[in-house]
């Protein structure tokens, strides 16, 4: 009998730690996404005016030229210039080689379709988000900033920002009407685990980035 009993109570036991382990992270982009949703716009004309908007990297092609999701967040941030709801922009990207350099593609993108250089930073330690919106604020002085990304990675960008002291807003540039299935489903997937690392990062870790330098700002 008490045999009989264990063995319910250990399998009652385990049911409970895999639904547990199921639902958490389940729960935990919902919450993400839930406390976000009034910080991200889809239009442009409805992003309140800010002094800077950060841009993240999405990386680049061997010919230096922008990933088309790159492209996508640099096109948005230009017109967000040109509207005058913005008036830097922070480039935010990998430059870890020689031979990889996202954030000066970004801005000879943006430069191309008319925003001066004057009025582009760039952040060549930008290696992941958490470390973009860490060096954002400690290095170059940003304390209020619209985030530009496409729409699947904007819940986090925007928490972790908000997290690290940066009061955000976002703007998402399209995702699923626009790239193929098969591509949204593994990035959505990846961001899903990408999500529960950031509220890690946030809430316990609180790492510092892999570089962070002396205060630049931007003027």
């Amino acid at each position: 009998m008490l045999r009989k009993w264990l063995s319910l109570y250990w399998r009652q036991l385990l049911g409970l730690l895999i639904f547990s382990a199921t639902i958490t992270p389940i729960a935990l982009n919902v919450y993400v996404n839930f406390t976000t949703n009034n910080q991200r716009f889809t239009e442009p004309g409805k992003i309140p005016p800010h002094r800077v908007a950060i841009v993240f990297g999405a990386g680049v092609r061997e010919n230096g030229i922008p990933s088309p999701m790159l492209a996508d967040r640099v096109t948005a941030a230009v017109e967000l210039y040109k509207l005058g709801r913005v008036q830097k922009l922070l480039m935010t990207g990998d430059n870890s080689r020689p031979d990889y350099d996202e954030v000066t593609a970004m801005e000879r993108f943006a430069a191309e379709k008319g925003v001066p250089k004057k009025d582009i930073t760039l952040d060549y330690a930008g290696f992941s988000t958490y470390e973009s919106c860490y060096r954002a604020k400690e290095i170059f002085g940003v304390k209020k900033a619209v985030l530009i990304s496409q729409k699947f990675h904007l819940p986090r960008a925007v928490y972790i920002c908000e997290q690290l002291g940066v009061e955000s807003v976002g703007l998402g540039t399209p995702d699923w009407e626009t790239y193929s299935q098969k591509t949204i489903g593994f990035y959505s997937f990846r961001e899903f685990f990408s999500t529960i690392n950031a509220l890690l990062e946030v809430h316990i870790t609180r790492p510092k980035p892999t570089f962070l330098g002396p205060f630049e700002g931007i003027q």
